[in-house]
């Protein structure tokens, strides 16, 4: 891990990819206005994450195969139901 961010990135993206979580419970839980702290942006930039429509039109966010690779490679055992 080389960015100061990654082991922050690694509890998101693990935290999303444990069940499915709306777009609404991650932005509660993960957002942030310190523009040192940008966990979020930053996973939705690497492509860790992704915000899609799921049923009833509610946004979900989950967690891309790129950002399970993310995971494993970094020693995060998956538990849920995306692994």
């Amino acid at each position: 891990m080389n960015d100061p961010l990654d082991p922050l990135l690694l509890d998101l993206i693990e935290w999303v990819e444990r069940q499915p979580r709306t777009y609404a419970q991650v932005i509660d839980a993960w957002r942030t206005s310190c523009p040192r702290l940008t966990v979020w942006e930053d996973a939705i930039d690497r492509g860790f994450v992704v915000r899609e429509t799921g049923p009833g039109r509610i946004a979900m966010v989950l967690a891309t195969a790129r950002g399970l690779e993310f995971l494993k490679a970094n020693g995060r055992v998956l538990s849920g139901s995306q692994s």
